[in-house]
């Protein structure tokens, strides 16, 4: 395999993997807006987002 099919597949996984946490963060930022309108004022959202940022990527 030469360099510029690893530097393309890198490239690839690298823009898959962005897209991919863009697309938690909108999930995350929906949740909290959610729970900010049914709990006005608690922070149990926050406990639920730093238990998906600890899970081990697949």
């Amino acid at each position: 395999m030469n360099s510029q099919q690893k530097a393309d597949r890198l490239k690839a996984a690298l823009k898959e993997n962005l897209k991919r946490r863009k697309a938690q963060a909108r999930g995350r930022q929906a949740v909290k807006a959610a729970g900010n309108e049914s709990s006005a004022g608690t922070e149990s959202g926050s406990l639920s987002v730093s238990d998906e940022r600890d899970k081990p990527s697949d």
